[in-house]
């Protein structure tokens, strides 16, 4: 009898077609999430105009989405350890695509807001599926790298957003970009077919041919043997309540910890998606120059989210994280000062590679963090909680442009967040982790044995 680790299998593979294929399908899909999310900031002043409502208002408006992805990310995040990765993913992608559609076909504040809080929950619900998916199928050398580029599909979405913002708001109206949010839906059919389902859950599903093919495909060293025994560590197994699995072992501390820096993080990235727009506006400058201080915004998320995975992989990813929020405080903080526009254009690259490409490498360490049986669950109750923060941050930037308030004091009030989350991230027990740190790699047992 052949006895398989398939998690040890999955750590030593050597990258080939099989992940490149799990690698583009997750990045497709983080694209069209990352559209969808940003899509509100870019149309806000259009919207603001088009409505008649007030920034504070606005702030609430664009707060239904990130309402709904909140609870989108708990229940979608834990529910896919119960039903299936493919289907949770392919559930959120039809909440989100659909309900964007339909808020571009509203004229009324409220109607919006439901509609966006329908589209949040499949928004906040994909995230932590597909950093689950990513995860569990990287090799280990190179995890923190596939799963970071996989999420600059996050920006790239930001900047696609902010490109077709560019060039259909003012010809078409706001509506048109929201409607154009509807066109993934056909995608999902493809994914059902072509994404591969999480191991554990095969294995406990009790369907061994579908894990052996994509095993195979996996590893093409693994030949297949109609005796073959799947082996899960006895923690890796899903019994009893998956977030009660968060707290156990060791874990509460850091899982609390972990929660903090998601709630400082999304905050930060929330305010910056949501307003920067509309602060380079108040501040002087054109919608469509305000417009391209977004598209810089997620440009230099790309660099950061890929960058810092880079780093992650060959330095303590911990300490890579910490870095990066120093590096977002002081980027943030400077955005309110006067200085001249091509250091402006750094400055906001600065920002985006330091908030939304550190919520990226964050997202990469929670997914390390927590065992695989959990790991939607632990990704997903962190965006979760943290989602409180990115509710909190278009409603108090909101009423801070209310209030006319110099632009130093707004940058500043994003930028606080991110000395939190910095300490937060510091006291994270890496002892815990269910990934070692990057040095203890290289002492991976072998993934099978014979008996």
């Amino acid at each position: 009898m052949q006895h398989i680790d398939i998690h040890k299998l999955a750590d030593n593979a050597r990258f080939n077609r099989f992940h490149a294929t799990v690698l583009a399908w997750c990045a497709i899909i983080i694209i069209c999430d990352g559209y969808d999310l940003a899509v509100a900031g870019i149309a806000l002043p259009s919207i603001m105009k088009s409505m008649g409502v007030t920034a504070q208002n606005a702030g609430f408006m664009v707060s239904s989405a990130l309402f709904g992805m909140m609870f989108g990310a708990i229940f979608l995040g834990t529910i896919a350890d119960r039903i299936g990765r493919a289907r949770a993913i392919a559930i959120c992608l039809a909440l989100f695509s659909v309900f964007t559609a339909a808020a571009g076909l509203t004229t009324d504040p409220y109607v919006f807001s439901a509609m966006r809080f329908l589209a949040g929950l499949g928004i906040g619900g994909v995230m932590p599926n597909v950093v689950a998916q990513m995860t569990e199928y990287s090799p280990r050398k190179i995890r923190a790298t596939m799963v970071t580029l996989m999420f600059s599909g996050y920006a790239v979405g930001g900047m696609l957003a902010a490109v077709m913002g560019k060039g259909l708001i003012e010809s078409y109206g706001w509506s048109s970009v929201f409607l154009a949010a509807g066109v993934p839906v056909v995608l999902i059919p493809f994914i059902l077919k072509s994404l591969p389902e999480s191991m554990p859950f095969l294995v406990r599903q009790g369907r061994t041919d579908e894990l052996k093919a994509i095993l195979a495909r996996m590893e093409p060293s693994y030949r297949p043997r109609s005796d073959d025994h799947f082996a899960v560590a006895a923690h890796e197994r899903a019994d009893g309540a998956p977030i009660g699995k968060l707290f156990q072992d060791g874990r509460g501390f850091s899982t609390v910890m972990f929660w903090i820096a998601f709630f400082m993080c999304l905050f930060m990235v929330y305010a910056l998606s949501s307003w920067l727009a509309k602060l380079m506006a108040g501040a002087g400058y054109s919608l469509g120059s305000a417009l391209t201080f977004v598209l810089v915004l997620n440009f230099g998320a790309v660099i950061g989210a890929v960058g810092g995975g880079w780093l992650a992989d060959r330095f303590h990813i911990k300490y890579v994280l910490v870095g990066m929020y120093a590096l977002a405080a002081v980027s943030i903080t400077l955005l309110g000062y006067p200085v001249s526009t091509p250091m402006l254009f750094v400055l906001v690259g600065l920002a985006g590679a330091s908030t939304i490409g550190t919520q990226i490498v964050t997202y990469a360490y929670a997914g390390q963090f927590y065992p695989t049986a959990v790991r939607s669950t632990g990704i997903g109750w962190a965006s979760g909680v943290g989602r409180s923060g990115a509710i909190l941050a278009p409603i108090v930037i909101g009423t801070l442009v209310g209030m006319a308030l110099p632009l130093q004091q707004n940058f500043v009030a994003i930028a606080i967040p991110a000395v939190i989350a910095a300490v937060s991230v510091a006291l994270i027990s890496h002892r815990k982790s269910a990934t070692p740190a990057r040095g203890a790699i290289h002492g991976a047992v072998p993934a099978s044995s014979e008996a």
